[in-house]
Formats: C-alpha cells, sequence, structure tokens
C-alpha cells in the first residue's frame, strides 16, 4: 500500500508500458533499462503493450518475467485503454508518451507520461499524473515509492 496524502491510497499490482518511445527506442531497449525491468518483473506484474512498429518486442523482451501485448484493431487508443480496464485501472500504473496512450494515461489509478527522445504528445502530458524527462527517472519512481509520494501529495 503507497499512501500519498490528500491524494490516493495506492494498491498497485500492475505496471503497464507502452513499448517504442517509452520502454525502448526505435524498437530496442537500453542495457540500464534492461536492470530496471528486471527489478519492476520482480515485484510487479508487469505487462508492454505495443503497435511493435520496428518488430523487435519479442526478441528485446524475451528474458523478462512479463507479458507482451500486440495490438491488433484499427483504434489503439481505444485497445490500450481497454486492456487497462481489464487488467485492472484502480491497481495499475500505466507509462507511454503518445496521443494513442493519453485514453490509457488518464484511465489508469496512476499514470506517467514519459518526454524521452520521440518526446511526448500534448495529450499524453495532459493526461498523465506525473511527468519524466525520461524512462530512468519513471522506473526509479516505481522501485521507490518515496518519489512518487512526494511528487503527488497536497
Amino acid at each position: 500500500m503507497i499512501e500519498i496524502p490528500n491524494f490516493k491510497n495506492l494498491d498497485i499490482q500492475n505496471i503497464l508500458f507502452d513499448y517504442n518511445g517509452t520502454l525502448a527506442e526505435d524498437g530496442e531497449i537500453s542495457e540500464e533499462i534492461h536492470t530496471l525491468l528486471k527489478d519492476i518483473c520482480k515485484k510487479y506484474n508487469v505487462f508492454v503493450i505495443t503497435a511493435d512498429t520496428f518488430g523487435s518486442v519479442k526478441k528485446e523482451l524475451k528474458d523478462f518475467d512479463l507479458e507482451v501485448i500486440i495490438l491488433s484493431s484499427d483504434d489503439h487508443t481505444k485497445e490500450k485503454r481497454t486492456f487497462l480496464q481489464e487488467l485492472g485501472e484502480n491497481e495499475t500504473i500505466a507509462l507511454g508518451n503518445g496521443n494513442n496512450d493519453a485514453l490509457m494515461l488518464k484511465t489508469a489509478v496512476i499514470s506517467i507520461a514519459i518526454l524521452g527522445e520521440e518526446g511526448c504528445a500534448s495529450e499524453a502530458l495532459f493526461a498523465s499524473d506525473i511527468v519524466c524527462k525520461n524512462i530512468t527517472n519513471a522506473m526509479q519512481l516505481i522501485l521507490h515509492p518515496k518519489r512518487m509520494i512526494a511528487t503527488l501529495r497536497k
């Protein structure tokens, strides 16, 4: 349980990552992200949802204890939100950077927008609770919840 004064009490079970532009850059994850992701997978149920633009997600994430969801509809925005709702929006932190992440971010109990090398769509930015300059900082927030408390308390 994470208690954020005058904001929310959280019982986080799941972490839902967008892949390209959020967790990966040009379809690849760095060694630093590799290490942080392994630590997150030890503490939470982890899901990565993606259109797999570069066709690399399964190869890049094969060594992790997580589930990869490849988007299949013609409306990725709704598909991401629907998947989040099926997981349980009140127990899931969502991370993303694109326009197609905005509904997912708006719906999650806590949402983190990632600026990153690809930038961040304004819809994703305004739908999020927290904005991080990169995925490393966001993952460290998840691993060290007191940082999240310091950011979100009122």
